[in-house]
């Protein structure tokens, strides 16, 4: 945890302040504090930090929509301290990416709990992530695998596990994956039946 690299966006001087002694106090010296919005997320991204803490006494609409943007360009946790919110900027927040919202906790001693809190729930929702996009890509995988088999099975007449097996044998022949052998297959059956396939 030493090693992480932190931007701090903060425009109130005192309030950046205690941030970053709390960062200091959890042994962290990497921290860069990033006043005034002009450029914000061009400094940002070249400054490529590893969390983002952002510290806004009242957090707008406009203010939601940036920290949007930021959390899609820095891919990174994101931590808000705001000293004022409701249930709608709470869950604007969260929309926006924001891995811990905190309302009127700006205090040293808090600053390192919650930046564990927002590394844990990013890489919680990461991990979350791409589980879905491997389950997707199976789904995706298995309805290939199940269209190509019904080809083979109307064209040759064989049955289910012969079609696989010929699937398997002939991804093997030629040394491709089997999902490039079913892609090419169901591309030429829709060429030569006019688009119709399984």
């Amino acid at each position: 945890m030493a090693g992480l690299r932190i931007a701090v966006i903060d425009d109130n001087p005192v309030r950046g302040a205690v941030l970053e002694a709390g960062l200091r106090e959890a042994g962290l010296e990497d921290i860069h504090i990033l006043s005034g919005r002009a450029r914000l997320l061009a400094r940002l991204v070249a400054l490529e930090p590893d969390v983002v803490l952002i510290d806004i006494e009242n957090p707008s609409r406009d203010v939601l929509d940036e920290m949007f943007l930021v959390s899609r360009a820095v891919a990174k946790p994101i931590a808000m301290f705001v000293d004022q919110s409701d249930a709608s900027m709470i869950e604007a927040a969260i929309d926006a990416g924001v891995s811990a919202y905190v309302v009127d906790g700006l205090r040293k001693e808090r600053v390192k709990p919650i930046l564990d809190l927002a590394i844990s729930r990013f890489n919680f929702h990461a991990r979350l992530s791409a589980e879905l996009e491997a389950a997707k890509t199976a789904l995706a995988e298995r309805k290939l695998i199940d269209r190509a088999k019904g080809i083979l099975m109307r064209q040759r007449g064989i049955d289910e596990p012969a079609a696989y097996a010929l699937l398997r044998a002939s991804a093997m022949k030629q040394g491709r994956k089997i999902a490039e052998i079913e892609q090419a297959l169901i591309t030429a059956d829709e060429l030569l039946t006019g688009g119709g396939g399984e």
